[in-house]
């Protein structure tokens, strides 16, 4: 029997090949806005791309994969990133960039629904808070990793950058080929869900805390320099600064997961985490400049603590038979507020000529996301005992 941690890493390869590729346009920036005389407006653009199939694949992906089996319709996906990201290497003119990187969006919305009901499959009721936490730790491992190596691999052109995205996706590709099967307990292969098998309202709220609450991270990446600098640091000061809390972020995102489940008290440690992050939010707004790093050091260290076991909420409720499209619906929810809420607190911060306002939306985000959890846990009591181990 296949060891279930090595299939973790499988899963975790596959994803970070997704973050690379994801975070490839913006490690190359530069040469894409001198080889193509990009804007910045471009640039964001072909970042968007990525996210925005989404929206619209997540739920059609998830559901084929219950007809077709999930193995199929991930190794689908993943060539879908590897022909655009070929598209992106090979093609000439901007057509080719956005024709290539709407391809790579459209399977990596798949298989960041496919893989996280992988490992729901094979750690469902044993350590499944470490093991959510450490997978979705691939996505800031990806992300590091391009911003790393694509520049220097960029030195001689953007080719050879393109190419090597290429690579790690075709490696990808061929590790999950040899090293991935479903657990024996054959949920990989569950028949076609009912949408009346779905437990629609409890997924809905998983989906609500797992969005706002990566939203609310967003916040602070996204605008933590601008707020920083607003309130009198440096730029160099104010990106360190939001540099180390991305940092203490990833390291931890995992120690929440194991805190979670060998403490068995997985809401105390989401509530904790969120209503921590959302006090320090806020202190970063209010209190004295001095003290404002620490407090990017604390909350780096407490908002990651939620991470895995909310992603793991779903599996409370999901049968095996309705895990993709379940986990569909989930990141569906996902993609829409991820895209929408810099968008909206920018909007907010230029109308409120305050720099402070995302961060004050993120402390509204996280509010909304206690509140949803204490319903999820009303609505799950409800429900009858649907997941079961992967024994």
């Amino acid at each position: 029997m296949a060891n279930r941690w090595s299939i973790l890493a499988v899963l975790f390869f596959a994803r970070m090949a997704m973050a690379f590729q994801f975070q490839a346009v913006a490690a190359l920036a530069p040469l894409i806005e001198q080889s193509y005389g990009a804007s910045l407006a471009d640039i964001g653009l072909l970042i968007g791309l990525y996210f925005a199939p989404g929206i619209a694949f997540a739920i059609p992906g998830s559901a084929l994969a219950t007809r077709l089996g999930e193995r199929r319709v991930v190794l689908a996906a993943m060539i879908l990133m590897l022909v655009g990201g070929a598209l992106m290497w090979t093609g000439t003119g901007w057509a080719a960039l956005v024709s290539g990187r709407l391809l790579a969006g459209i399977g990596g919305a798949i298989i960041n629904v496919l893989l996280t009901k992988l490992v729901v499959d094979w750690f469902i009721g044993r350590e499944i808070s470490t093991a959510m936490a450490i997978f979705i730790n691939s996505w800031p491992v990806g992300i590091a990793l391009a911003l790393l190596v694509l520049p220097h691999v960029a030195a001689s052109g953007l080719a050879p950058a393109w190419g090597a995205v290429v690579l790690l996706i075709a490696v990808a590709l061929l590790v999950f080929i040899l090293g991935h099967r479903a657990p024996d307990s054959g949920a990989g292969t569950a028949p076609l869900v009912r949408t009346r098998r779905l437990p629609l309202g409890a997924v809905v709220l998983a989906g609500w805390i797992w969005a706002f609450y990566n939203a609310a991270i967003g916040m602070v990446f996204s605008f933590g320099p601008i707020l920083l600098v607003a309130r009198g640091r440096t730029l160099a000061a104010a990106s360190s600064a939001t540099s180390l809390y991305l940092v203490l972020l990833a390291v931890s995102v995992p120690l929440g997961g194991i805190l979670a489940d060998r403490t068995g008290h997985r809401d105390a440690v989401i509530a904790l985490s969120l209503a921590g992050f959302a006090i320090l939010l806020a202190a970063a707004v209010w209190l004295p400049l001095g003290w404002v790093p620490a407090v990017f050091v604390v909350m780096g260290l407490i908002s990651g603590l939620a991470g895995g076991p909310v992603m793991g909420l779903p599996s409370l409720v999901l049968s095996p038979e309705a895990r993709a499209f379940g986990m569909g619906v989930f990141f569906t929810i996902y993609y829409a507020v991820f895209m929408v809420a810099p968008m909206f607190a920018g909007w907010l911060a230029d109308l409120a000529g305050d720099a402070a306002m995302p961060f004050l939306v993120g402390v509204v985000m996280l509010m909304t996301c206690l509140a949803a959890l204490w319903w999820f846990r009303r609505a799950a009591r409800h429900l009858p005992d649907t997941a079961s181990p992967a024994e």
